[in-house]
């Protein structure tokens, strides 16, 4: 099972930005089906975007709380809730609490079950008063003497205000319940390696590191004697850890992108393009924390909303709170977009450069799928990104993750990384991701089974229950960092840059970068220039 994890939106990283106005969003029920056009691709024939009853029935855990009527309460409710199974965390408390210790979570779990049992008895105090006020109801319909009606009013008055007091103390408990319970992070796979990060395990090598006959240069170097990017400038505009891509380096992006694209859809993925800008909610509902004054994620002070650190924010939300037909399963998604990220805290040689920045562009794969399918679907992304790394002749190894490495989501993750020559070291270009249903537990992403459907003669249809989606994530292609390992492992004695073979018709059939005869200049030396 999966359980979730808890973000406070108040140690967001704030960016100071216009704000934008939240629209009114009616919850109603819909079914929406939307046409992706204008591309083609070797995958089924069913539409790209199938939205099934988009609704906000509840997906309830085990304890639920009643609205408070009155209005001069300052309770405020949670904006969304998790469907935990609180029961399940209590009956299988030594599992949990091994669990969280393994991954380092700090999840208070005797605080939570505490507050569990807290809830659970006012719950049933509740309904003892609620069962009272209607046995006090039904006598006053009866006759009897006005000095004896007036008792029960006065005892139903009471009650009432029993009632109304006990919600209100239900209504703050549950509150506690959910932000507590929200910090355990999701089960961990069986074969998941125990300890922190030098406990991964390797899963496979690729290749072996390319031999030079010459003196290697890094990436640094090579862009700038090949004229290809400008951190200089970039500081002046926008801050450290900001960069303009230039001539060749732009093309090699683009190329990068719509190759990556072109072959993940050809295994059956939608391509989509994503908004940059999501509500915190549904970051927070995908398990991403901010963790004190080293958040990675960026805020737009004013509002609700934050700048996506990966497309799996707002592709996870695409189905949000839906019930999705079995027959529409698995769903994969392939999606393009610009991340950005704080990188708090990441400094040093070992990041410096395209390594590590606060904007970038990503391809990223989503999967959708039923519980049962959700493991076979991990291997096929990370034989996705195998083949993808393999095509371009990269040197690198993939690692099944260690429990201490693993982000709150993930039931089991495998990293790639590939070797940066001129960087001296292996650096993590990929990874992928099992999330089991820690997302779709928060996100609200139901599918019902359609083979238990069965006709009573007397009810009519009866709809099997619904269950949880497994949601699995990998990165195809995160552009900075293969930049890196192409310029490295693909640079010559002369000074040019070999354009792998795959890359090369999308870059209009160049061959290589080549030294320019005016390179290095920045463009803030350009405009001084011109300035002066």
């Amino acid at each position: 099972m999966g359980l979730p994890l808890c973000l406070g939106s108040s140690t967001f990283q704030t960016l100071k930005l216009t704000t934008i106005p939240i629209p009114f969003r009616p919850l109603v029920s819909r079914t929406l089906t939307l046409n992706l056009l204008l591309y083609r691709h070797n995958c089924s024939q069913r539409p790209p975007f199938p939205f099934q009853a988009r609704a906000r029935a509840p997906s309830a855990p085990d304890v639920q709380a009643s609205p408070v009527a009155n209005s001069n309460d300052k309770v405020v409710k949670p904006q969304w809730k998790a469907a935990i199974n609180f029961k399940w965390i209590r009956d299988n408390k030594a599992v949990v609490a091994n669990n969280i210790k393994n991954r380092n979570s700090n999840a208070n779990l005797e605080l939570i079950l505490e507050l569990y049992e807290r809830v659970s008895n006012l719950q049933k105090e509740v309904e003892r008063l609620r069962g009272e006020r209607n046995i006090v109801a039904s006598k006053m319909k009866g006759k009897m003497e006005p000095s004896e009606r007036q008792k029960l009013i006065e005892e139903g008055k009471n009650l009432k205000e029993g009632v109304m007091n006990l919600e209100e103390d239900l209504l703050r408990l549950t509150d506690e319940l959910q932000q507590e319970a929200q910090c355990i992070p999701n089960m961990t796979h069986p074969d998941v390696p125990i300890g922190g990060e030098d406990c991964s395990t390797l899963r496979k090598m690729v290749g072996s590191p390319r031999k030079f006959g010459f003196t290697i240069k890094d990436h640094l170097q090579l862009g700038k004697e090949l004229d290809l990017f400008d951190f200089d400038a970039a500081a002046e505009v926008s801050g450290s850890k900001f960069y303009y891509l230039k001539n060749e380096a732009v093309m090699l992006e683009m190329a990068l992108i719509n190759w990556t694209l072109s072959e993940v859809m050809k295994r059956g993925f939608t391509p989509l393009t994503t908004p940059e800008i999501v509500r915190s909610s549904v970051v927070e509902k995908c398990g991403f924390q901010p963790r004190g004054s080293n958040t990675q994620v960026y805020s737009i002070e004013g509002s609700d909303q934050c700048l996506i650190g990966t497309a799996e924010i707002p592709v996870g939300g695409i189905h949000m709170d839906s019930i999705l037909a079995e027959s529409l399963l698995p769903l994969k998604y392939v999606a393009f977009s610009h991340c950005f990220r704080t990188e708090a805290g990441a400094a040093g040689t070992a990041t410096r450069g395209l390594y590590r920045v606060h904007q970038f562009t990503k391809v990223e794969m989503f999967i959708i799928c039923q519980p049962e399918d959700s493991n076979s679907y991990h291997e096929e992304l990370i034989g996705i990104e195998e083949d993808l790394f393999s095509s371009l002749g990269l040197h690198f190894k993939t690692l099944d993750m260690a429990s201490g490495d693993l982000g709150a989501p993930a039931y089991r993750k495998y990293d790639v990384e590939a070797w940066m020559p001129g960087l001296g070291r292996y650096g993590e270009i990929s990874s992928a991701s099992n999330c089991t249903d820690y997302q779709s537990r928060r996100l609200g992403i139901r599918y019902r089974p359609s083979e238990s459907l069965s006709m009573n003669p007397k009810r009519g249809m009866n709809l099997a229950p619904t269950q949880f989606v497994h949601t699995l994530n990998a990165t195809a292609c995160a552009v900075p960092r293969m930049i890196v390992c192409l310029l490295e492992n693909y640079q010559q004695e002369d000074g040019n840059v070999i354009i792998p073979e795959p890359l090369r018709p999308f870059m209009g059939g160049l061959e290589r970068i080549t030294p320019k005869s005016c390179s290095g200049a920045s463009l803030l030396d350009n405009r001084i220039s011109t300035e002066a």
